[in-house]
């Protein structure tokens, strides 16, 4: 088996980032790690939040850190203005509020928003997705829009949910999503035809790589036969070469990001697949979405189908649907929507640990020296030791009149925390 070695999501085009910029949906590398110390573990709502502002409009991306900004996306005018917002990182202080698109909302889940992807920074500028598929770049210190790309007229029942990552010059996006029919039901009062790419399988999911600098499209990357997903994807190197490693509704998969070209596909049942991938130990850790919910790992340096050689170790309990997993070498954790945590042995999948957290979970967990952090949408922040035992070391609540969904970023000494409402700076 080929030695695996994880390459820097966001940050792999140049040394231009600061040491503790959180630019991407979780974090440099994409896996939710933080190599900072001293964090805050302990806060409430009354001690030791260093600001709070309120955020306009609706949407779940999670808020992401470059030098001293934070960036968010929000859609506002009954959701058909999209917007990028940048706040000072010290004060809170709204730098700019800018809309960059206009659009016409489609239907969605209830949980999800037409600002549920994690904009990515890069340099001197901002990248970001919105719910019909328009991808934006601007700039960062003003919000200047650059570039505009409404090539891909997305629509998915469920709406879009993953996040763009940068490699290599390109800005790549998955996009899973069904077929658009004019009066999209409710099931189970739906048709055969507005059940394609999200109950059947078809052939139209599509993953685009655009030029930075341009937005010219570059390339699209064809799955074959999937379903719905809102998988983030990630980059890795198999044997010295870039891998794009990108799963979907009933696939994992492996393509070269210079090109497109699907390298590698399993089959792994399930529709609606919302945790971003996690490699590690020479394996990609995968949950399988709705329909025989299973953690499922695989080994990356296959070629064409290798469902039946390269899939690793399977199990079904403490998987996930919507918090995505994390891997602290030699271990795996979860949470499970319900609030359960797990931690498995990375290497066999065996069940370490299973305890219950409490709260619902929609929010991927965050790592920084020795600790994780799992974030309920009623705000409560709990905080374990890295391990192979559960120790809970601190719970934080926040307001419980509000809801928390987005992934918690981390940057320079502070936690940064979005709910429906407000953002949050954590710490002193």
């Amino acid at each position: 088996m080929h030695r695996l070695l994880p390459l820097l999501v966001g940050l792999v085009l140049s040394g231009s980032g600061h040491a503790g910029d959180w630019p991407a949906f979780r974090g440099p590398t994409g896996q939710g790690h933080s190599p900072e110390r001293n964090l805050p573990i302990s806060w409430s709502v009354d001690q030791g939040i260093r600001w709070k502002i309120p955020v306009p409009g609706e949407g779940w991306s999670s808020p992401i850190v470059q030098g001293d900004r934070v960036f968010l996306t929000t859609v506002t005018e009954g959701q058909t203005q999209c917007r990028i917002l940048a706040f000072d990182r010290l004060s809170g202080r709204m730098l700019w509020n800018v809309v960059v698109s206009e659009m016409i909302p489609l239907r969605k889940e209830s949980k999800n928003s037409y600002a549920s992807p994690t904009p990515i920074a890069h340099g001197d500028r901002v990248f970001a997705v919105f719910g019909d598929g328009t991808m934006v770049a601007v700039e960062a210190a003003t919000g200047a829009l650059l570039w505009k790309n409404a090539e891909v007229r997305f629509y998915s029942r469920h709406g879009l949910g993953a996040s763009p990552i940068l490699h290599a010059g390109r800005l790549i996006m998955p996009f899973d999503g069904s077929n658009r029919v004019e009066k999209a039901g409710d099931w189970p009062n739906n048709t055969e035809e507005e059940q394609l790419g999200w109950r059947i399988p078809w052939d139209r999911a599509e993953i685009v790589a655009l030029d930075i600098e341009t937005g010219r499209r570059v390339w699209t990357a064809r799955r074959g036969r999937s379903r719905i997903a809102h998988v983030t994807p990630t980059i890795l190197a198999v044997g010295g070469q870039p891998q794009l490693i990108s799963p979907a509704g009933d696939a994992i998969q492996g393509f070269n990001p210079r090109t497109g070209e699907l390298l590698w596909t399993v089959y792994s049942q399930g529709e609606g697949v919302t945790p971003s991938v996690v490699t590690g130990n020479g394996l990609v850790f995968t949950a399988s979405g709705f329909e025989r919910t299973t953690l499922r790992t695989v080994r990356p340096d296959g070629r064409g189908d290798v469902t039946s050689t390269h899939i690793a170790w399977e199990q079904r309990r403490g998987a996930p649907t919507q918090p995505s997993p994390i891997f602290v070498h030699p271990h795996l954790h979860t949470i499970t929507d319900g609030g359960v945590a797990h931690g498995y042995d990375a290497a066999t999948g065996d069940v370490l640990y299973s305890e219950r957290v409490g709260g619902n979970h929609s929010a991927s967990p965050v790592h920084a020296d020795g600790h994780l952090y799992f974030l309920s949408e009623n705000g409560v922040a709990t905080v374990i030791r890295t391990g192979p035992e559960f120790v809970v070391v601190s719970r934080n609540a926040l307001d419980d009149n509000e809801r928390f969904q987005a992934s918690m970023a981390v940057s320079q000494g502070h936690l940064f925390i979005r709910s429906d409402r407000h953002l949050y700076c954590i710490g002193r």
